[in-house]
């Protein structure tokens, strides 16, 4: 069993190595976004194989059904994750990188929850209450400010982070940390790492107790929890097409992040089922993404019929006379 603990870490840790190799550029195209999205899904899929291997069919058995419950929950972060990369205007170039890292630093916090039970996530579970007013109070600045530029500095993101880390003012090409007036002090960049991070985490309150829901194995709930965390950056990317080409989206994600906000305040009163999760995404998705094709196709049909040359019909005899 060591041997398949070790195994599974050195294949992780290539695995984000290989991400961040290609962490400097720009936001890979719908294809090869979705193309990958599909390959971690396999593979998240096929290690079910290695755990029929390593312990056994009822194992395996767990294992496909956190990994689809770790999946499906992991569509919030990724709403979060957009906005956070709006919020502190992290470059296009960098957010790769970025995301890669705080997954990174994601996958060892839930580590030490996984391997502290219950215990650890009860020690934080009053954050879950904070974290839904922050995202309530995001999805209403989304929804009312959707279109505009947002000034990372006067987010209330921001406001707290520099209350705990000094910041610098500006971004420094890809660097963490830099100098500002002859001291160290941290970049957005840092921030917006730090802050992908902890949002994860935050939401491991919510997906690791459904997990363990299923089983105690540790193994299992490592290994779950780390697959669908590494499919994340191409289903983010995929994700950031779409919100470069829907003009309506934002409208889409407020009500996403509305309904993520409610699920965290009343987690301890009301736990939505998965599915109501998943039809809430794709039916926002959809609806949004359908008020925005029809707009487009509007204003393509304004112009064409405003363009020069094209006149419009003289009325005929028949009409006049009517």
């Amino acid at each position: 069993m060591l041997f398949a603990w070790i195994a599974l870490s050195v294949f992780i840790a290539a695995a984000i190595a290989f991400d961040l190799r290609s962490g400097h550029r720009a936001a890979p195209p719908v294809r090869t976004a979705l193309l990958w999205s599909v390959i971690w899904t396999v593979a998240g899929v096929a290690f079910a194989a290695v755990v029929v291997l390593v312990q056994d069919g009822e194992a395996a058995g767990e294992y496909l059904a956190g990994f689809l419950i770790e999946k499906s929950l992991s569509l919030d972060n990724l709403f979060v994750f957009a906005v956070l990369f709006s919020f502190f205007a992290v470059p296009q170039d960098q957010r790769q990188r970025v995301l890669v890292l705080g997954i990174a630093g994601a996958i060892v916090l839930r580590t030490l929850f996984i391997i502290g039970g219950a215990a650890a996530l009860d020690a934080v579970h009053a954050m879950t209450y904070v974290l839904g007013a922050l995202l309530a109070y995001t999805a209403y600045k989304i929804a009312r400010h959707g279109g505009d530029e947002v000034d990372p500095d006067k987010t209330v993101a921001m406001r707290m982070l520099r209350k705990v880390v000094p910041l610098a003012d500006d971004y420094d090409e890809d660097k963490l940390v830099t100098r500002e007036n002859g001291r160290r002090v941290a970049t957005p960049l840092l921030a917006a790492f730090l802050m992908v991070a902890a949002f994860d985490v935050m939401f491991a309150i919510d997906s690791i107790p459904a997990i363990f829901a299923i089983t105690r194995d540790t193994f299992v709930v490592f290994a779950a929890n780390a697959f669908s965390l590494l499919g994340m950056v191409s289903l983010y990317f995929l994700l950031d097409n779409l919100l470069a080409r829907f003009r309506y989206l934002n409208y889409g994600l407020a009500a996403i992040l509305g309904y993520v906000a409610a699920k965290l305040i009343l987690v301890d009163v009301w736990p939505p089922p998965i599915g109501l999760s998943l039809a809430v995404v794709a039916g926002s998705l959809a609806v949004a993404a359908l008020f925005s094709v029809r707009a487009e196709r509007r204003e393509d049909r304004i112009r064409s019929e405003s363009a020069p040359g094209r006149t419009r019909p003289e009325p005929t005899l028949e009409r006049a006379s009517s």
